[in-house]
């Protein structure tokens, strides 16, 4: 029965899991081991909603606590500056994959031209508004929303969490480890210190010091889909740019530059082909369309993949010594937090005692997410035709989009129907049908059939966009919404035990109201 655990590195990764662990399985003692010579990756970092859910919801992380220390902004979906539309929202909210009872069509048919203003957040992204304002003035915080917040104040935030929780904390650089046939006994530090546990969390990011370094588990490589493997990175203090409530994902000759939003930094960084460029020629084309970037380069290798196995005997990976792929969709928050969670519960309901059955069902289940993963990247790059670099004539000449062969055939033969959900596992990610059918309609992929929405369908989709394009222009922006939150009087919903009532739209010519 497990009764110790040491988690190997602080970084968020590290922290998630032993706050996780600690407040999930509170009479399991919970050791994190760290390197001090390693400090703090210093980048923005995006997520996606399950991240707010898991810290708040799971976990039971305090909301003001959190935003006084993390001090995040808020992010209601991905702008992309990509392929033949030239511009497209992906929000957190339902676009397409849904059809409202007062329409006959799915929404997806709806948005051949445009996809803006199919939901309210993207209503809300069209006008800079990050949140609905209520008849008081203050924002209405809806639940579709995720964070960008800055790694240094995410890991200080984790670790004044974690050490509330009753986690411990030992520093020190590990050299070995003991192992028997049941996995590690214990890892030894450099000082000569032997630390011992039950169980083991690597979270020692790209070095994988036990699931790699120690166990040499074997690494699934995505190359045969995904061609990035270098990032560029920069950023600048933000002087007069408004707060974007987005990420911006803008395609650029051989990958992608992301937009990270901070109050008050802006963080910057290229994706690109080490293949297909060189490390000289990304930083020029970098610096020439954000001038305001350093001339002190930071280059990052990755491979992009995941460990066969991340679970092995007593040995638990997860973050980036599980796996790695291209922040193109803001994943790596998202994965950490479905593996913190999948562990806290397969431990509790295996009364701390998991068997191999259990370990299968894990790395199972991880194999199927970051195959889904995968391939919604690629896809991203298959369909994209507003290039003709070398890069993006391989990106469609050569992504392999084998393991989703069954979605493109029936997006192709039916375009945006929700039906296409019977093909898409939901349980893995938080992308579902919603993504793919915004990725294949945004990049314009060919479909033979698409279903005309008759006159008077499309008048009333249309007075529809047209209302929540108005609501969104009285809406609140980010620094509006940053002073409302901090004053004194603001009541977080955990602090108050109960919920605001949710804003109703009135539908013109219904007689009803659609709840959003």
């Amino acid at each position: 029965m497990i009764q110790r655990i040491v988690v190997l590195g602080s970084g968020s990764a590290g922290l998630i899991a032993a706050l996780t662990l600690k407040r999930r399985l509170p009479d399991v003692r919970v050791v994190i081991v760290r390197d001090p010579n390693l400090g703090v990756i210093g980048v923005g970092e995006g997520s996606t909603p399950n991240f707010v859910k898991h810290l708040f919801d799971f976990v039971g992380v305090q909301r003001r606590r959190f935003y006084e220390t993390a001090k995040p902004t808020w992010k209601l979906g991905i702008r992309f500056l990509w392929g033949p539309r030239g511009r497209f929202d992906y929000t957190f909210d339902q676009q397409l994959d849904k059809a409202y009872v007062e329409l006959k069509v799915p929404n997806g048919f709806f948005c051949q031209d445009t996809l803006d203003n199919a939901s309210l957040s993207s209503a809300l992204m069209n006008q800079g508004k990050v949140f609905v304002r209520q008849p008081n003035g203050v924002p209405f915080i809806q639940s579709w929303f995720s964070f960008h917040v800055e790694n240094e104040n995410l890991v200080h935030a984790l670790e004044a969490e974690s050490r509330e929780a009753g986690v411990e904390f030992i520093d020190g650089k590990m050299t070995e480890a003991d192992r028997d046939d049941h996995g590690l006994t214990a890892i030894r530090l450099e000082d000569g210190r032997r630390i011992q546990a039950d169980f083991f969390v690597d979270a020692s990011g790209f070095r994988g010091e036990l699931i790699k370094g120690v166990l040499d588990e074997p690494y699934v490589n995505f190359d045969q889909t995904l061609f990035c493997n270098r990032a560029v990175i920069g950023g600048w203090a933000r002087t007069d740019e408004p707060i974007l409530p987005y990420t911006t994902a803008e395609q650029m000759d051989a990958g992608w530059c992301w937009q990270i939003e901070h109050e008050h930094f802006i963080n910057r960084g290229y994706v690109f082909s080490g293949d297909m460029i060189s490390d000289e020629q990304a930083f020029e084309e970098f610096r020439r369309k954000n001038p305001k970037v350093p001339d002190t380069p930071r280059f990052v290798p990755f491979v992009a993949g995941h460990r066969r196995r991340p679970w092995v005997k007593n040995v638990f990976a997860l973050g980036n010594s599980a796996g790695f792929v291209e922040p193109l969709e803001a994943t790596a928050l998202m994965v950490i937090c479905n593996q913190c969670k999948s562990l806290a519960v397969m431990l509790q309901q295996s009364g701390l005692d998991p068997t191999p059955g259990i370990r299968k069902i894990y790395n199972d289940l991880q194999t199927t997410e970051w195959s889904l993963i995968r391939d919604f990247l690629g896809l991203h790059y298959k369909f994209n035709t507003a290039l003709d670099t070398p890069f993006w004539k391989r990106c469609r000449k050569e992504t392999d989009l084998s393991g989703i062969q069954d979605v493109l055939d029936f997006y192709e033969e039916n375009g945006p129907s929700p039906l296409i959900h019977h093909l898409i596992p939901d349980f893995v990610n938080d992308f579902g049908t919603e993504g793919f059918l915004v990725m294949l309609m945004g990049n314009q992929a060919p479909c033979r059939k698409a279903v005309t929405p008759g006159q008077a369908e499309r008048a009333k989709w249309e007075q529809r966009c047209d209302l929540l394009a108005q609501q969104a222009a009285m809406g609140v922006d980010v620094k509006e919404a940053l002073q409302i939150t901090r004053d004194p009087r603001w009541r977080w919903p955990d602090e108050q035990n109960t919920h605001p009532p949710r804003p109703q739209v009135p539908v013109q010519g219904s007689g009803s109201h659609l709840m959003l």
